[in-house]
This record gives structure tokens, C-alpha cells and sequence, in this order.
């Protein structure tokens, strides 16, 4: 290689240091960029020419250095699991949230559930049964008896807000995931032109990377890197994304809990079921289900409605064993409406005190043997009581669980995001060094050249005039 030749090498140092603190200060600049995965020059030697003939002319140096591309330090292994982990954590997260939500609304055991209204029903029957002549204690047990049939009534409507909200949120929700899937699919077709020309598509990976964690937090989608480089986004096995394409979800099935049908998925145009049972909108089709399917609102709705009939019922029949004070038969206590919840139509009949069938027929019109009665019914087997317990117990087990799994994703999606990290974020102490090394090698490349030019001098200007 000739004297001019080691100018190219030097210049070729020149362009590779530059270039590598240019990459460096990108890599500075967005330390606080979510998704953004540092990068790194790659450069190569480049071999001395080759040397044509029978005979060497002797040991010939390189060429200098050529930059083979700027790669992106992340790993598709570490991405695929942090979007696994999402997907966990985001079934979990919305069951966790949704439950928690109803069993605040609940509010048990407190003086403002509904445990605690129907002990104050019972007792006011006893505390009528032991002063059966007594005015204010039969307005004790009208009052208690509106307060339990609206604390009925109020919860039921509780929860199927929450159900109709949750709704919406899935309508939300699908839309958030088909806005993201037409992104991706733009990003693979830049991504690809890129990638075909030669050109650097890292920024545009992380963007496209950051789209797929939220597709994959939101559904539970798996995500592939194909060869040509574009990302192919699958749920269920069934493509979302693939290449310049996508496609939209759409939510379909009952709008209120009183409907009683399934909130599905299917792609949009079509009736084609989309399984969703992973991320978000799978936790929140779960918390939808029917009751026969396990919905955690559905069954909590039935709840209240089967307190409510079994609650007229017994107190119905009770009733009508009884006599009024003036001997008439007693009536229906409580009224259940045939149209709508059972928990929206239960309303209280008698008004005063003269319509309470206190005694037991022939007893006396100061009995009061049929309230006492009445009391025991929240004691029995199969009580409203009973009921209600056994539903509280149940559903508070439930949330305890889907609160537990909610924490154990939380932790394995930190720890998953926690070595995602480790790899590709961005260290202000590393890159800083790295800053030195190449500013070093940029000022040895720019001396190679000086040095280089003073030979150069020397052998063109000053060659042949020694001794003059």
C-alpha cells in the first residue's frame, strides 16, 4: 500500500470514531425515551488489497476500517418475554381491580351492608314481638324493612354499573388495540424498506416495539420477528398484524348484565370468534361472563336477586300463618315486581301497623307469637342470611386470589422488564466512556493523518535539495 494509501486508513478511522460518538450522543440524548434500546456501531477491517503476480512484495497492512452497520442492542428473547409477562399481568390486574372495586361497594361487614340490614330487620320483629301494642316498634320494623329493600335494590344497581362500565371499557379498548395494530402494521412496511436498502430502522424498531408490549398487555398477543424484518402479531394463532396488513377486532354480545349472554371478540366483518383469555380484554370478557360462566358480577347480580326472593318468600310465608290484631288473615309482606331484577322489585306492602300479622290465629289479639317467629327466620337454614354469607365468603376468597395472582404478575413483569433492561437501556456512566475511547481514536486517526502529510512534505518538497 502506498504512503497515499494510509491516508485512506486514517481517513477511514476518522469516519468510524464520528460516526460511533454520533451514535453515542443519540444513545445520551434518549436515556429517558420509553422503549428506546441503545445502539452500538459495528465496524469491521478491511483487508489489504490483493496482490496480483508470481512474487511478494512483501507484507502489505489493511485497508483500514469499514462500519458495518449500527445494531440494536436489545433481545428478541427478553422483548417476547416482557410481553408475555404484560399479558399475565394485565388478565390479573383487570379481574384484581374489578373485584376489589364490588367488594368495597359492598361494604362488609359494616353497619352499611347488607348483613347488617337484615339483622336490624330480624330485631326489629323481636323487639315487636316482646311489645307487640307498641306503635314505635312497628314503625321500627316498616322503616327497617324499606331501608333492606332499597340496601337490596342499591347494590344490585352497584354492580350493574360497574358491569356496564366495564363494558364500555372493552368497546374502548378494542379500538386502542386496532389503532395500535394498523401502527405496527405502517412501522413493518418503513421498517422493511429500511432494512432492504441498508438503512438504520432502529427507532422505528423501538416505537414498533413499544406498540407490540401494549397489544400484547392489552390481548395477550404473541409477537414474531420475521425474516425480511417486519413483526407478525398473532392472537390466538390467528394473525392481527402480518406485514403491511392488519386487522380489526371488534366487541360484540349483551350491553347490560340483565341480558345474561357472553361478551365476545370477533374480527370485524365477520361472526369469527377471537379467543381472547390473556391480557386486559381477557380479564375483562372473564369478569363479563354470565353467572354460569363464572362472571364475578354476574353472580354477585344474582346474589342480591336470590336474596331478594328468597327473602319475600319466607317472610311472606311467615306472614300469612299470622293473624292481624284485628284478626284478619295476614297478608304479603314483601312484593317482588315479575318485570326486571328481583333485587329492583322488591317493595314493601303493609303501610301501618294495624296490617302486621303479629299473633298466631286464636291466640289473643295481644299475641305476638307469629313476630317472634318472624325473628327466627334469619337463623335459619337457607336464610337470606345464609345466602348472603355464603355469597360474601365466596366472592371475598375470589378477590383475595385474583388480588395474590395480580401481585405475583406484577413481580414477574417487573423482573421480566427488569432484564429487559439490563440489556438495552441506556447507562449514562458506560456510554460516557465509550465517549472517550472514540473521541481517543477520532484524535489518534486525525495525528495518523498529520503524520502521514508531514511525510509527505517531506518526500515532495525536500527530497533531492539536502546539502544546497
Amino acid at each position: 500500500m502506498s504512503t497515499f494509501g494510509g491516508l485512506n486508513a486514517a481517513a477511514s478511522g476518522l469516519a468510524a470514531a464520528r460516526l460511533s460518538m454520533d451514535v453515542i450522543g443519540q444513545n445520551i440524548a434518549n436515556q429517558t425515551t420509553e422503549g428506546y434500546t441503545r445502539q452500538r456501531v459495528n465496524t469491521a477491517a478491511v483487508t489489504a488489497v490483493a496482490q496480483a503476480g508470481r512474487f511478494s512484495t512483501g507484507p502489505v497492512p489493511g485497508q483500514g476500517v469499514t462500519v458495518a452497520g449500527i445494531a440494536r442492542l436489545g433481545d428478541d428473547l427478553l422483548d417476547a418475554r416482557v410481553r408475555d409477562a404484560l399479558a399475565a399481568s394485565g388478565f390479573w390486574a383487570t379481574r384484581a381491580v374489578a373485584t376489589t372495586t364490588a367488594e368495597s361497594a359492598l361494604a362488609e361487614p359494616t353497619s352499611d351492608g347488607l348483613a347488617a340490614r337484615l339483622s336490624a330487620f330480624w330485631a326489629g320483629w323481636q323487639d315487636l314481638a316482646n311489645a307487640p301494642d307498641s306503635g314505635a316498634a312497628a314503625s321500627v320494623v316498616l322503616s327497617a324493612a324499606q331501608e333492606l329493600a332499597g340496601r337490596i335494590a342499591e347494590g344490585y344497581r352497584t354492580v350493574a354499573d360497574q358491569w356496564v362500565h366495564a363494558r364500555a371499557t372493552v368497546d374502548r379498548t378494542v379500538v386502542q388495540v386496532n389503532a395500535a395494530a394498523d401502527q405496527i402494521a405502517a412501522l413493518n412496511g418503513l421498517i422493511r424498506d429500511a432494512v432492504a436498502s441498508g438503512r438504520s430502522a432502529n427507532e422505528l424498531i423501538d416505537q414498533r416495539s413499544v406498540l407490540a408490549q401494549t397489544v400484547a398487555r392489552i390481548t395477550g398477543a404473541r409477537a414474531t420477528v420475521e425474516p425480511d424484518g417486519t413483526m407478525t402479531v398473532r392472537i390466538d394463532g390467528n394473525a392481527l398484524v402480518s406485514g403491511k396488513d392488519a386487522r380489526h377486532l371488534a366487541a360484540t354480545g349483551a350491553e347490560s348484565i340483565e341480558e345474561g349472554q357472553r361478551v365476545s371478540l370477533t374480527w370485524e366483518g365477520t361472526d369469527s370468534l377471537v379467543p381472547v383469555s390473556d391480557g386486559e380484554l381477557g380479564g375483562a370478557i372473564a369478569v363479563l361472563a354470565p353467572a354460569d360462566a363464572g362472571g364475578s358480577l354476574a353472580q354477585l347480580a344474582g346474589a342480591y336477586n336470590t336474596v331478594a326472593t328468597t327473602l319475600a318468600d319466607l317472610v311472606n310465608a311467615q306472614h300469612r300463618a299470622g293473624v292481624t290484631a284485628s284478626g284478619a288473615p295476614g297478608a304479603d309482606f314483601f312484593a317482588v315486581s315479575a318485570a326486571g331484577p328481583a333485587a329492583l322489585g322488591l317493595s314493601v306492602l303493609p303501610t301501618s301497623a294495624a296490617e302486621l300479622a303479629l299473633a298466631t290465629a286464636g291466640t289473643g289479639a295481644l299475641d305476638a307469637s307469629n313476630a317472634d317467629a318472624m325473628s327466627q327466620l334469619g337463623s335459619a337454614a337457607g336464610s337470606p342470611d345464609a345466602i348472603w354469607a355464603d355469597q360474601v365468603l365466596r366472592f371475598s376468597v375470589a378477590t383475595a386470589g385474583d388480588v395474590q395472582r395480580s401481585r405475583l404478575a406484577d413481580t414477574a413483569t417487573v423482573s421480566a422488564t427488569s432484564a429487559q433492561q439490563s440489556v438495552a437501556a441506556v447507562d449514562g456512566d458506560e456510554e460516557t466512556i465509550s465517549l472517550v475511547t472514540y473521541q481517543a481514536m477520532y484524535q489518534a486517526s486525525a495525528r495518523v493523518l498529520s503524520a502521514i502529510d508531514e511525510a509527505l512534505d517531506v518526500l515532495i518538497n525536500k527530497t533531492g535539495i539536502v546539502g544546497r
